[in-house]
């Protein structure tokens, strides 16, 4: 985030570079970018004339070339955005002769995503000389909820940490889905609010009480009676709620416990950081840890690979969701 803030101030002092090839697993950066650099750098009445936007799958680099070798209509420079530019991969080392020599009254933008240029290659190390390489890197899952907070800040709204672990839980590492659901939240609150689950479920459409993150809570308490009413709600919404997703989150949750078990640094400030949890949630790690010793949750882990398989049609002769989930929670509580 700290170069996207770099690279629009430099844009805003009129430092800006020839060519900002953006590429990464994470588009959501590379989407802010390019958007950026189209809506600012040149003015609205020099757009008509000097802004052509290209895709990658209709266009060669040559046409790319030909059109970055253009010269400004009455203004200053032209810029030049190729979108989905990753369709280009087979061919885009042959920009390498143009990046050598770019035009100076061209900005021209790549938008590579879901792939990086090989940073060995002469071509990658002349875009970097030239103009901007940024690669735009998954956020690992632990580091979301930070950024959720972080976006909310700058928009002066805050999220307190259950309705933030909610969208973790149900939207992943996806930044572009995240930021829609943070948008239609912005659209109905007024600044200042502070978001909860009550706004999620509300205006989102995640249950509050049915969902995995309660499913795990109940677990970890030994709440047998809400998580089977929780995993009964599951079953009736196979959809919206795959089977493969909750065993794969309730076998992290156990790993977690596993890893809790073996720590010798029970500082909660350390648990927070091996866990990859808020410290907020600890208090429900402590409980767990407590109702299931290490035997156990080993047992556990072994129960839940078990399910897992059979939650992909290996061996279960195509038992129900609803049969799946019970025999999880039977294996869990017993």
């Amino acid at each position: 985030m700290d170069e996207v803030v770099k690279i629009v101030n430099d844009i805003k002092a009129g430092n800006i570079k020839p060519i900002y090839f953006l590429m990464g697993e994470e588009p959501y950066y590379i989407d802010k970018l390019s958007e950026y650099i189209e809506q600012n750098v040149l003015a609205e009445e020099e757009k008509g004339f000097n802004q052509t936007v290209l895709y990658g799958r209709d266009v060669s680099i040559d046409e790319i070339v030909s059109t970055a070798k253009r010269y400004p209509m009455m203004a200053d420079r032209q810029v030049v955005i190729v979108k989905e530019a990753q369709d280009l991969s087979r061919t885009i080392d042959k920009i390498e002769s143009y990046v050598d020599n770019p035009m100076e009254t061209t900005v021209l933008v790549f938008c590579y995503k879901y792939k990086t240029l090989d940073k060995r290659k002469k071509v990658t190390k002349l875009l970097a000389q030239k103009g901007i390489v940024y690669e735009s890197k998954k956020l690992y899952e632990n580091q979301v909820g930070d950024w959720i907070k972080r976006v909310l800040a700058g928009k002066k709204y805050t999220i307190d940490p259950k309705a933030n672990a909610m969208l973790v839980e149900f939207l992943g590492t996806d930044l572009s889905k995240i930021n829609n659901e943070l948008e239609k939240l912005q659209i109905i609150l007024p600044q200042g609010t502070m978001i909860t689950a009550e706004h999620i479920e509300e205006n989102i459409g995640f249950s509050k009480d049915y969902n995995v993150f309660e499913l795990r809570k109940a677990i970890g308490e030994r709440n047998q009676l809400n998580a089977y009413k929780i995993a009964e709600n599951f079953a009736h919404n196979p959809k919206e709620y795959p089977l493969v997703m909750t065993t794969g989150l309730v076998f992290g949750f156990f790993v977690q416990l596993l890893k809790y078990h073996g720590l010798k640094d029970k500082n909660p400030k350390n648990v927070a950081a091996v866990l990859g949890v808020n410290p907020y949630f600890l208090k429900e790690y402590d409980l767990a840890v407590k109702n299931y010793p290490m035997r156990k949750v080993s047992q556990i882990v072994g129960a839940l690979r078990d399910i897992d398989v059979k939650s992909k049609g290996v061996g279960a002769n195509a038992l129900p969701q609803s049969d799946l989930l019970k025999e999880m929670l039977y294996k869990i509580f017993n």
